[in-house]
């Protein structure tokens, strides 16, 4: 072997370990962070529910409706020593989403890129921003999660257009705060663009507010039947990205029940 192709062989080694030592830090890495989420979800205290217990069928699902609260207390004083920016917990049954939720006060994209345990990287947190109020009052409240590729943090939502079954077994969603536990009804599931009217944030209820519930139920690619929605409704807009800078994927969910945590 010639002295130039003994020098490009040795290169192309070097480059070849080198790249699997970045993949093989870069697994461990997203390892370590999933951790994190599992370790959270023990500081819950889950109890098996009736839906877990047997096969979903119509009398289950009248069942799942009539719902008081899924029995997953969270330790709130305990996730906010750890990171006082946990303000609440969001749980989809049925799906892997069941994270706590976060916001910055001095940088709203920082939990874009950075975990609950203020690591810089992915899979990020489920976060908004500061424009929203961190007890659920405003007319919208938008969550931002990553597409994870393998499905945790916001990677199930689109789930919900490509099989309509996703819907029908996961109508509801549940967000727990430190005061009250909210539950909210699935009435829409779409793609839509990164500036579109889907993101407006309302100072209250009002004319504006009716339109735009009337659009974002129009918008849905699936079969939802919300029923009438007024000024009085409070929503919850899950969003996520598509892997088209342009656009995004959210699942928009009306406030149907409250009652004080325990």
């Amino acid at each position: 072997m010639s002295t130039g192709r003994k020098v490009l062989f040795c290169l192309f080694a070097i480059l070849f370990v080198g790249a699997l030592t970045y993949g093989g830090l870069y697994i461990h890495s997203q390892r370590e962070r999933e951790k994190v989420y599992q370790d959270m979800e023990t500081e819950k205290d889950p109890v098996e529910t009736e839906e877990e217990k047997v096969q979903m069928t119509e009398t289950e699902d009248i069942a799942q409706e009539e719902t008081v609260k899924p029995d997953i207390p969270v330790d709130f004083e305990k996730l906010q020593k750890e990171n006082p920016d946990i303000y609440a917990w969001i749980t989809i049954p049925d799906t892997e989403i069941d994270y706590p939720v976060l916001q910055s006060e001095s940088d709203d994209t920082y939990y874009l890129n950075h975990t609950v345990e203020k690591k810089k990287g992915l899979p990020g947190s489920i976060y908004s921003e500061s424009q929203n109020r961190k007890d659920f009052s405003d007319p919208n409240t938008v969550l931002y999660g990553h597409n994870m590729k393998n499905g945790s943090m916001f990677g199930h939502l689109k789930k919900f257009a490509e099989d309509q079954n996703v819907y029908n077994k996961s109508k509801y969603f549940w967000i727990l705060t430190p005061d009250k536990n909210y539950r909210y009804e699935i009435i829409s599931a779409y793609t839509t663009g990164v500036d579109s009217d889907t993101y407006t944030l309302f100072k209250g209820p009002g004319e504006e507010f009716q339109r735009y519930l009337e659009t974002i139920k129009g918008y849905s690619e699936i079969s939802t039947d919300p029923g009438e929605l007024t000024i009085k409704d409070k929503i919850v807009t899950l969003s996520t990205c598509t892997g088209n800078e342009a656009t995004r994927f959210v699942v928009q969910g009306r406030r149907i029940s409250s009652e004080d945590a325990y």
